[in-house]
């Protein structure tokens, strides 16, 4: 079998990818990089702050944890 290969043209929009600004840019990269979440260790817990901003009523604050986070999982 291929078994899973890596698409170079998603990673090269993961690392392109601007810092989210609303709810639906955070929901369009975690789609994304989520493609990925089996060759990231600790994905979930990297990705908590950022599933966590698009929760229902959680007002959208991008603070210095969400960046840090942001960047990680675009490495």
């Amino acid at each position: 079998g291929e078994g899973i290969a890596v698409d170079p043209a998603k990673v090269e929009a993961v690392l392109q990818w601007n810092t989210p600004e609303t709810v639906t840019e955070i929901r369009s990269f975690l789609g994304l990089a989520g493609y990925y979440r089996r060759f990231i260790e600790g994905f979930s817990k990297l990705a908590m702050p950022l599933t966590q901003l698009t929760r229902k009523n959680q007002p959208f604050v991008w603070d210095k944890n969400c960046e840090e986070r942001f960047q990680e999982l675009k490495k």
